[in-house]
């Protein structure tokens, strides 16, 4: 499956935009389509820290265990799942900017892993570059303006 790269500029010190995106606990406030989320793991975020979030996808809500793959703060993370056989992984880059505030640059990748996932990838791939491609631009819509509104 194909990878996404989104980038939104965002008029807030790195360090803002990347508490923001890492608080686990406040992501329903801050993104619509975030319901819910459940720390599984105790202690502050870092790197193994999982939680459980529930989102609006489709019209319906989904449940998925995510965990930190990486957590470098203000630069970087990445968290991911795997879910109906794909391993998903969303890596966020935090670059301050010349004239002052942050780019964040967000890249999905998605790699299947049963033979399933992979007979339908070419399917995924289209809705990677559609819909769920919208669903993404919308959070980071989101965290632009909870970032920016701080």
């Amino acid at each position: 499956m194909p990878m996404l790269t989104l980038t939104r500029q965002i008029c807030a010190p790195p360090e803002r935009v990347f508490a923001l995106t890492t608080n686990v606990e406040a992501f329903p406030t801050v993104v619509p389509a975030i319901k819910k989320t459940e720390l599984l793991t105790p202690g502050p975020i870092a790197v193994g820290t999982r939680f459980r979030e529930t989102r609006e996808m489709f019209g319906k809500e989904a449940t998925e265990t995510m965990e930190f793959f990486d957590f470098s703060p203000p630069s970087s993370c990445t968290i991911g799942c795997t879910s109906c056989g794909v391993e998903y992984r969303t890596r966020f880059d935090f670059r301050a900017v010349p004239a002052g505030g942050t780019e964040l640059v967000m890249t999905m990748d998605c790699r299947p892993v049963t033979l399933f996932a992979k007979i339908v990838s070419p399917v995924m791939g289209l809705m990677m570059k559609g819909t769920m491609r919208n669903l993404l631009e919308a959070d980071l819509d989101a965290v632009k303006r909870a970032a920016e509104a701080a």
